[in-house]
């Protein structure tokens, strides 16, 4: 049980790496605050760890918005009494296509998404993790921050900028002993995979990017989950800053 005692908050943990993510860390002993803008599917996720003996609450809210993200720390509050790690996973994309064809609306969600609300989970929880002492954030990147594809342009980055304020992070927030860290996934298995190839999800088209992958194969939930519980357990206290590429060699 590598995370006895710890309440973690997984953002975006209603399907995905996110799911996946916060039923291992249930498996590994954490009380698990699942957040998703999908109210439904976090209330799914919580409801199969607690009926498989973990303990979980869902939370609906919008991680680009700063309410919510109150509402999120409250509810973890009120019903665990503490919190020691930060999963901010949830995610968005463009369609892949080419870069005069991303709308502003579109530039705008994705970075809302992905790098606003990174700026409002460190405003909310920052001061908390101050004063008890210490505490964890894990963001999932991706490699699309370090070795982009073309037709991805403001999604990649988007990601480089977890990547750097993840790092700019660790530094600054390290003498609090506040631990932050990024998880780089390659292409997965997620309901966001047809965006990201720009194109249907068929097997011949899959192919083209599996190409680039040495291990010859998509990230899964459960790669990305063992990844997020070493950064998050005691194991890795000596651990910041790192951005962790669990791409099977993509980026090599």
């Amino acid at each position: 049980m590598r995370l006895q005692g710890k309440t973690t908050i997984v953002t975006g943990g209603g399907s995905g790496f996110g799911e996946g993510i916060a039923k291992t860390f249930a498996r590994e002993g954490a009380n698990v605050v699942v957040n998703d803008l999908n109210g439904p599917a976090a209330e799914r996720v919580a409801s199969e760890i607690a009926l498989a003996g973990g303990r979980a609450i869902s939370v609906a809210g919008d991680v680009t918005k700063r309410d919510d993200w109150k509402t999120l720390f409250d509810a973890a509050i009120e019903d665990f009494g503490s919190v020691q790690v930060v999963v901010n996973n949830a995610g968005t994309t463009h369609r892949n296509k080419p870069v005069l064809d991303v709308t502003e609306a579109e530039f705008d969600r994705v970075y809302a998404v992905n790098v606003k609300s990174l700026y409002w989970s460190v405003e909310q929880f920052v001061p908390y993790f101050r004063a008890q002492g210490g505490g964890v954030f894990i963001n999932i990147a991706s490699t699309a921050g370090v070795r982009p594809r073309p037709g991805l342009v403001w999604y990649n980055g988007s990601k480089a900028a977890v990547i750097i304020a993840s790092k700019a992070l660790a530094v600054e927030l390290g003498p609090d002993r506040i631990r932050v860290n990024c998880i780089n996934p390659v292409m997965g298995e997620t309901g966001l995979l047809s965006e990201f190839m720009g194109m249907e999800d068929t097997p011949a088209n899959r192919q083209k990017f599996l190409a680039t992958i040495p291990l010859g194969r998509l990230s899964t939930p459960q790669d990305i989950a063992n990844a997020a519980l070493y950064l998050a357990s005691d194991d890795a206290e000596f651990i910041t800053g790192v951005s962790l590429e669990v791409d099977g060699g993509r980026c090599v």
